[in-house]
């Protein structure tokens, strides 16, 4: 089982710097109820998804694409038919706006953000010499 990291660009930080500017606000105003929802917010939705988002490869042939808590979906690595570097701003589980986007199946994909893209390519393409970058 091989696990790649999403790479993480400077998007992924926007929210947190916002997040640890709101928790300060309400800290150095004596709000600290508020302080406390910003901490459980944070603690619940934006570092899961910072901490534990990856794609992993397994050697039964399947590609699982973990983001925080909530996405978890798992790809049959023969069912990919290409892999298409992306700069989407779509929502997806990717930290980095250097993304690739996975085709499978007939009409279905999804964004990522390997931190390194080639290697990952490569590794998918061990599994699927079908898959074209």
């Amino acid at each position: 089982m091989q696990r790649f990291p999403s790479k993480k660009g400077f998007v992924i930080y926007i929210p947190l710097i916002i997040l640890i500017t709101v928790e300060l606000g309400f800290l150095a105003g004596g709000l600290y109820e508020g302080a406390v929802v910003i901490l459980i917010i944070m603690s619940a939705l934006v570092l899961p998804m910072f901490f534990n988002t990856y794609y992993e490869i397994s050697e039964t042939g399947i590609l699982k694409v973990k983001c925080g808590l909530l996405f978890n979906l798992k790809i049959p690595i023969g069912s990919i038919t290409r892999v298409e570097n992306t700069n989407s701003i779509l929502s997806a589980p990717a930290l980095s706006m250097d993304r690739m986007e996975i085709f499978y199946n007939k009409f279905d994909s999804v964004v990522i953000s390997p931190a390194d893209k080639a290697i990952f390519v490569t590794e998918l393409q061990k599994i699927n010499p079908g898959i074209k970058y």
